[in-house]
Formats: structure tokens, C-alpha cells, sequence
């Protein structure tokens, strides 16, 4: 059996070394366009900012090491150029010499990856991609060449974040400049905020709802006219799927401009596999297709088409696109759908956010962890989660993806027994106290109302109260807000009945206190949910875009 592997990275690399773990006797031959292979591309951004010094650490494997232990054949420097999909055969061009070879396959498998999305302005040659080690190689001698002072980076997604931080770390002023209203789209405002300060409070300088119009030698230009001092360019406005191949092959492409696979990775040739960040993915909740350019599907898919050549009755499962990112101490992470996306999609939901601490309060070094949870307001089975902090996101977010994964319910988080010492965690996790938070909104405990409803419900009538102690209300307040503290919210109840009131807390678990006893005494009440921190990071979010 000969299989022949296109792109010798994540995807590639796991197909061709599953392969022969599962096949002693097949031919495998992996052609590579670029200089290296099984490199850890996640890593790129801290080479450039020294956090990673060795470079040799980057790169996993070589093909001479891949050779002597699997005996697969890897060609680097080696273009395909074309696939015969009658013949059952491809087409190589050597990189050096430029001669053309043809080379003959049973299975064939794209893992092509994807290519930086360029703009289309004056000077873009300038804004240089991070895409691979050599990209990374010719950053960091133009850093040096230029002696940068400064730098903008073009696009405020993942790579772009790690870039501006890594960049700081090399003493340079950065300028982020974002076409959107926030970075990092794939999170709601008020959970994003937290990372957006860090930047800003650590130098780095966001432009949001900008466009560049133009980029000289040594600035960047707005579409407003603003103009930013700019040593380095770097480009990290987003990847396309690099499927031309496919394309030119007549493959089936999918709705998304990825390549379309079914759930064993094959293509619509059954003799061609394709899986990584040229594939689109089917989306666990909403079931629509999806670029999901994450490398641990690259992987997972990869395997996954090697066992199915092999002979095993393999399937791919839904992609959830579980994600996180750290920058100067803090992090974010998110898994499934966001608010925003159930909206856009028409799926009905509820939303619960919570502010508890990493672990144990009592135990020195707790920091806060802000958490998200998006579920099913029949049935409480959850959507997606969002988690921020200096310590425990990870934790938490990968707790939830997994009970996402198994489809669990807000009601289950309550019941899930997660180890516990107070130097970990508390008696009543973050995540079971999502639970009890969630099963109060799902059972009608208490009504609640999210941050970006409440202008409304005042311009409505409502009455907003603030049930924090008089030195909190005012230390920082919702415009509006009258402050009632809780404790003293029995003796005051002839100011409120009547009203439609709204009440908020901090972080919301006083104001579930606030509304029990509003009810028990017949006011029409509701909770803001997640309190003052929640509306002040959603806020604070907005206003970066005024």
C-alpha cells in the first residue's frame, strides 16, 4: 500500500507515524513545500520574544529522525503541484532545481494547512507573516536589522495577542490595530475585557474598529488618517484554507471555503483524505460547518484517517473549538458556543455569570476566576462556557468541555466531585458553583437579567439597587443605581414595594440574597447577573470601541 502524505506538520506528521505504527509494510512518502517539519508553530510568538531561546526546541522531529525510527520517507522543499486523481497520481516540484517528478499513491492525504490572509495596500510587503520557523527566522533578523523601537501588528486574533505581548517582552511599543470591536471575537465583551486591560496596562496600544490604509517605511497609516510609528509590521489578520490543490482537483469544497471531508476525514474522492487547518469541521452545537484552525483537530484528525486506512471503523467527533490564550499574567479561554453566537444562530439560551476565587479564599494567593456558562433553558444542558483569570481558567474550562462533551446539564456542575485542597480549589468549586447558580436561573429561583438588558428595562421604569455595603457603592457604581445595602433591606421594604426592581451585588450572590427577600415580601424583583464586575467589564469593553 502506498500512501503519500501532502504537508508535513500537524495533521500530516500524525497521519504518516500513526500509520506505521498500525502498517509495518506500507509505503509512506510525506512531501513537505517548506524547509521543516513537525515543527511546534504554537510556539513561533515566544522565539520571537525570547521566551523560548533554543530554537531547536521548536523544531519536533526531522526527517532523518522520522526516517530511522518509521521509516517514512519525507521529502522537504518538495511542492505538489498537481494531482492526477485518474491516474491515482501527484506531481512534485523540487524547490531547489525546480524539476518536476510524478509519484503514484493508493491513499492520498491533503494536510495543506492554511495561508495568512494578506491585505490588499500600499506597502503590505512590509506586514510579514507568522506562519512557520522560517517565518519566524526573518522576523527576528528584520527586529535586529531595523533596531525596531516599535512595532503594529495587523489583527487582534490569537496569534496577534501573543505577538503584541512577546513584542513587549522585547521592549518595542506595540500597536494592535483590530478591525472588530474587540480582540479575540470568539469571546463575549465583558469576558475579554480582563485580557484587553492587561494589554493596555502593560503597554500595548489597541485600535479597535481600525483599518489600515497604508504602510510606509516606518509607520503605519489609518483608514482615519492616524499615523503609527512602525519599525516591524507584522501580519496576523487570520488564515484561509490553503485548498487550491483540492480546488484544481475538483475536490468538494465546502460552505465555508474549506475542504468538505464526511466524519472518517475522506474527501469526495474515496481515495483522498484531508484533515487540519484546510478542512472545515462540523460544529458540535449549532451542526453547522467550520473553520477551526486548532492543532489539537489537526492532530486528532490526523490519526484518525490513519486508523481508517488502516482498516479501523474510525469517526470524527463534532468539533467544540475549546481554545485558550495567556498574555502578562492573565488568561481566557473558551469552549462551545459564546452568547453572541447562540444569538446570531436563534438558539434559545440562558446565561449565568460568576466571579468566585481560584481556590480557597482563606488560603493565601486566590485571585479571581470569571466564568461564563451558556445553557438550554428547558432541558439545562450546557452550550458553552467562558473562562478569565490569572489562575484556575484552565482548569475550569477544560472541566467544562468535558461535560460539555458528555452532555451534562448546569444541574449535573452542582454534583460533580472535583479534588479539593484549599491551595487548589474550594469545598464549592467555580465550577459547582455554576451549577447552583445555574440550577437557581433554571428552577425560577430567581430571575435574572443579563448587562446588556439593563438600559432597557430602566428606560423602562425599573429601579435599580445596589445592595453593596455605602464604601463599595461608592468606590464605583452603576450610573442610576441607589444603594440599599442588604443588610439593611428588611427595614427599608416600604421604599420598594410596588417597584419593578433590579437589584446588584458585586458579583451576584448578594443580590440572589437580595431577591429572596424581595419576593418573600411580594416586590417584582431581578438579579443583574454577575453583579457590578460583570457590567463594569462589559462597559469598560464597549468603550474601547466609542
Amino acid at each position: 500500500m502506498k500512501v503519500i502524505i501532502i504537508g508535513g506538520v500537524a495533521s500530516g506528521m500524525s497521519a504518516a507515524t500513526r500509520l506505521r505504527r498500525l502498517n509495518e509494510s506500507a509505503e509512506i512518502t510525506v512531501y513537505e513545500r517548506g524547509e521543516h517539519v513537525s515543527y511546534a508553530n504554537c510556539g513561533l510568538p515566544y522565539f520571537i520574544g525570547d521566551v523560548i531561546t533554543n530554537r531547536n526546541n521548536l523544531l519536533l522531529q526531522t526527517p532523518e529522525k522520522l526516517w530511522d525510527r518509521f521509516r517514512i520517507d519525507v521529502r522537504i522543499r518538495a511542492s505538489v503541484v498537481n494531482i492526477s486523481r485518474e491516474k491515482q497520481s501527484v506531481t512534485i516540484r523540487n524547490e531547489l532545481t525546480g524539476d518536476t517528478t510524478e509519484d503514484f499513491y493508493d491513499y492520498l492525504v491533503l494536510a495543506t494547512g492554511a495561508s495568512p490572509r494578506r491585505l490588499n495596500i500600499a506597502g503590505s510587503e512590509r506586514a510579514l507573516p507568522i506562519r512557520n520557523v522560517t517565518d519566524t527566522d526573518r522576523v527576528k533578523a528584520e527586529i535586529a536589522r531595523v533596531n525596531a523601537k516599535s512595532a503594529a501588528v495587523l489583527g487582534g486574533g490569537f496569534v496577534g495577542v501573543e505577538l503584541a505581548e512577546n513584542l513587549r517582552h522585547l521592549g518595542l511599543d506595540v500597536h494592535v490595530i483590530q478591525r472588530g470591536s474587540s480582540i479575540l471575537s470568539q469571546f463575549d465583551p465583558e469576558m475579554i475585557e480582563p485580557i484587553q486591560r492587561a494589554l493596555t496596562e502593560n503597554g500595548v496600544h489597541l485600535h479597535m474598529h481600525s483599518q489600515v490604509a497604508e504602510i510606509s517605511e516606518r509607520t503605519v497609516v489609518l483608514a482615519d488618517g492616524t499615523s503609527l510609528d512602525a519599525d516591524i509590521v507584522l501580519c496576523a489578520t487570520g488564515v484561509a484554507p490553503d485548498n487550491q490543490l483540492a480546488v484544481d482537483a475538483g475536490l468538494r469544497i465546502g460552505t465555508t471555503g474549506g475542504l468538505w471531508v464526511d466524519d472518517q476525514q475522506r474527501t469526495s474522492d474515496p481515495h483522498i483524505f484531508a484533515a487540519g487547518d484546510a478542512v472545515e469541521k462540523n460544529g458540535m452545537l449549532v451542526g453547522d460547518q467550520a473553520l477551526i484552525p486548532l492543532a489539537n483537530l489537526a492532530n486528532r484528525h490526523g490519526r484518525l484517517i490513519a486508523d481508517v486506512i488502516a482498516g479501523v471503523d474510525a469517526h470524527a467527533h463534532p468539533a467544540l473549538g475549546t481554545i485558550i490564550i495567556g498574555a502578562f499574567g492573565m488568561s481566557a479561554a473558551v469552549t462551545g458556543l459564546s452568547e453572541r453566537a447562540a444569538r446570531a444562530a436563534n438558539i434559545a439560551h440562558h446565561v449565568v455569570h460568576l466571579h468566585p476565587g481560584s481556590h480557597a479564599g482563606y488560603y493565601p494567593g486566590a485571585t479571581r476566576v470569571d466564568l461564563k456558562i451558556v445553557f438550554e433553558p428547558e432541558t439545562g444542558k450546557l452550550l458553552g462556557a467562558q473562562a478569565a483569570g490569572e489562575n484556575g481558567a484552565d482548569k475550569r474550562i477544560d472541566v467544562l468541555a468535558t461535560a460539555i462533551f458528555a452532555g451534562l446539564t448546569i444541574d449535573d456542575l452542582m454534583d460533580l466531585e472535583l479534588a479539593y485542597a484549599p491551595q487548589f480549589g474550594s469545598a464549592k468549586d467555580a465550577i459547582n458553583q455554576a451549577g447552583y447558580v445555574g440550577n437557581n436561573v433554571l428552577s425560577g429561583v430567581t430571575e435574572t437579567i443579563q448587562w446588556h438588558e439593563l438600559d432597557l428595562a430602566l428606560a423602562e421604569g425599573a429601579v435599580l439597587i445596589d445592595v453593596r455595603t455605602n464604601e463599595e457603592h461608592a468606590a464605583g457604581s452603576i450610573p442610576g443605581a441607589q444603594n440599599i445595602p442588604v443588610d439593611d433591606l428588611r427595614g427599608r421594604l416600604e421604599e420598594l414595594v410596588g417597584c419593578d426592581v433590579v437589584v446588584t451585588c458585586q458579583v451576584g450572590q448578594r443580590g440572589h440574597i437580595a431577591t429572596q427577600i424581595l419576593k418573600a415580601h411580594g416586590v417584582q424583583v431581578r438579579n443583574l447577573d454577575g453583579g457590578y464586575l460583570t457590567w463594569r467589564d462589559a462597559t469598560s469593553a464597549l468603550a474601547r470601541t466609542a
